[in-house]
């Protein structure tokens, strides 16, 4: 089989990774005197990173992250935010308990940028996540209700490990919109993590802060 033959190959049988790898295993194994077994070892090396980064990349889309942000963009100093709660939540370290998030701070105060930091953080990692306007979500809820398919949102963020809700509080939204989201809420508990970003209850708290619950 000649070369543009086994790379065709490699492509029409989904591996990707292998066939843009292979010219470069190939010369490399060659010049350096590798067996047939350490450059076929190279190639599927090369496989596993090209759907790693695949999944990853699979993840970010569908987690619908309205920005990406880095944690370490983050100024952490002057602010009363604890820094080591905020790297141990962008490690992952509440995702197996299902544990929950809530960002609590002005505007500016920085919310949205550690939940979808700390959300890309753990999706990266290799959870499911997604983020939504807490608004939208609710016009999402209140229209599933009218055509007939309530539970459908629920059923399906269910199946994820973390929801991000973003600005809760910020507009208003009717009563049956607010019950909606509670009973949202109630479903996903213990079931999958949620991190609320909220400028409500401030009178007494600090400009931002992280509370894991």
């Amino acid at each position: 089989m000649q070369r543009h033959e086994m790379i065709e190959a490699m492509r029409s049988l989904g591996l990707k990774g292998m066939a843009g790898a292979f010219d470069e295993a190939v010369t490399t194994g060659l010049q350096r005197k590798r067996t047939t077994h350490e450059i076929l070892a190279d190639l599927l090396r090369a496989e596993a990173a090209h759907r790693h980064a695949a999944s990853i990349r699979y993840r970010m889309t569908a987690a619908k992250l309205p920005v990406i942000k880095d944690i370490d963009a983050f100024v952490f100093e002057g602010t009363p935010i604890n820094e080591g709660l905020v790297r141990s939540l962008h490690a992952g370290s509440f995702v197996p308990g299902r544990r929950n998030i809530v960002l609590i701070g002005g505007t500016g105060t920085g919310k949205t940028h550690l939940a979808t930091a700390i959300t890309a953080g753990v999706v990266r990692a290799g959870a499911r996540g997604r983020y939504f306007n807490t608004v939208d979500l609710v016009t999402r809820l209140e229209e599933e209700a009218r055509i007939g398919k309530a539970g459908a949102i629920a059923a399906q963020l269910g199946r994820l490990d973390l929801v991000v809700l973003d600005e809760l509080g910020y507009l208003p939204f009717a009563r049956s919109g607010g019950q909606l989201l509670f009973h949202l809420i109630s479903k996903l508990y213990e079931q999958t993590s949620v991190i609320i970003t909220t400028n409500l209850a401030l009178a007494n708290g600090p400009p931002c802060s992280a509370t894991p619950k």
